[in-house]
């Protein structure tokens, strides 16, 4: 309207000739355009510098945990798509693949999963970076001659607080082969200053979920709980199309943890240990499953599924000195993980025709 305002006065400010030809009109209209956008954005100007559009962009506040509550429960509004499911319904399997599986070197699971495979290469080389470290009582997984039905250990079902403070629900995994009740490397209690609940002697299985939706490199890189560092990001992360194995992937390790300072590691915050002298993730099992815990079995599964797993076939001795160095470094983290420092209850091992076909038999054979 200004610009038509501005054009009307200058067009008929203008003189007549005796021809009645208009000399000026082309270079006043001329004018009074160029003046009227002028004018215009002059005032567009002032009105965004009244509604503050050329301020700087308000800071990130350091202190507040961008991944808080980013766990997803629904796809669509209140569908609880998230939630635990029936694995089979009048026969028919209701869920994709799950975790953790028999990662014995040769076992293919009886679920075909099409054209979905697992991350093979390192996960940092795909943009993802671990979220959260915590681990199981026993081994989720089953390595036949590593972690299995002939491992060995404490006796769980004893009275010793630690179990009792537990509390009833907490199952126990499978065990690996190294304990020897003669050897005091095995039977020495370890005073624990940050870890809680855990014991010389006992087998446990690390997680190291990893995503490519994380706060990676920031102060709130590490979650508890650890979908809320899984999903931290949005827009990453999709359903469809599915691309969940490729942006979320865990790392696993077996461990029996001895009081032995040869076997201290101080850095088990940032992933599986890759040591080819002493075997450490040199064998590597490579699959798509979902979640674990003790919330689901071989009747009820995860719907947080697939992701990708490689986990390390060979069961490693760890000193307790390590474990408590992990568990102060995640107590160091801006996010509380009070949570995972101490160890949680192992799922039952993921029925055949629940497991993948398509694990990957990664790194070789300890000669």
């Amino acid at each position: 309207m200004l610009l038509i305002f501005i054009t009307m006065v200058f067009v008929t400010s203008t003189s007549y000739d005796s021809t009645g030809v208009n000399k000026g009109l082309v270079s006043k209209m001329a004018c009074g355009l160029s003046f009227g956008v002028l004018l215009a954005g002059l005032a567009a100007l002032v009105t965004y510098a009244a509604t503050g559009a050329f301020s700087p962009p308000a800071a990130i506040d350091p202190n507040v945990n961008p991944c808080q509550g980013q766990k997803p429960y629904h796809v669509g509004p209140g569908d609880n798509y998230f939630s635990n499911v029936d694995c089979v319904r009048n026969e028919i399997v209701q869920t994709l693949e799950q975790a953790g599986a028999n990662v014995t070197r040769g076992y293919r699971g009886g679920m075909d999963v099409g054209d979905r495979v697992p991350i093979t290469g390192a996960y940092s080389d795909h943009g993802l970076c671990p979220v959260n470290v915590h681990w199981h009582l026993g081994a989720e997984h089953l390595s036949v001659g590593q972690y299995d039905d002939h491992g060995v250990g404490p006796n769980v079902s004893d009275s010793s607080s630690h179990h009792r403070k537990l509390g009833t629900n907490i199952r126990q995994g499978f065990q690996c082969r190294h304990y020897d009740s003669h050897d005091p490397k095995f039977t020495t209690p370890y005073h624990w200053n940050h870890c809680t609940h855990m014991e010389v002697g006992q087998t446990y299985e690390i997680h190291w979920p990893h995503s490519a939706a994380g706060a990676c490199g920031t102060n709130f890189q590490y979650q508890t709980p650890f979908y809320d560092g899984v999903f931290c990001n949005d827009g990453i992360i999709s359903l469809a199309p599915l691309n969940t194995y490729e942006k979320i992937g865990v790392q696993s390790q077996v461990f029996t943890v001895v009081n032995d300072e040869a076997f201290y590691n101080g850095n088990l915050i940032a992933g599986m240990i890759n040591d080819p002298i002493s075997y450490k993730g040199t064998d590597v099992a490579k699959y798509t499953g979902s979640t674990t815990g003790t919330s689901r079995d071989n009747n009820i599964c995860s719907r947080y599924t697939p992701i990708t797993w490689q986990v390390d076939r060979k069961c490693h001795l760890i000193s307790a000195s390590s474990f408590d160095k992990l568990c102060q470094d995640m107590l160091a983290m801006a996010d509380d993980m009070s949570g995972d420092v101490y160890p949680h209850g192992a799922r039952t091992l993921v029925a055949h025709h629940l497991s993948a076909n398509n694990q990957a038999a990664i790194g070789a054979r300890r000669k």
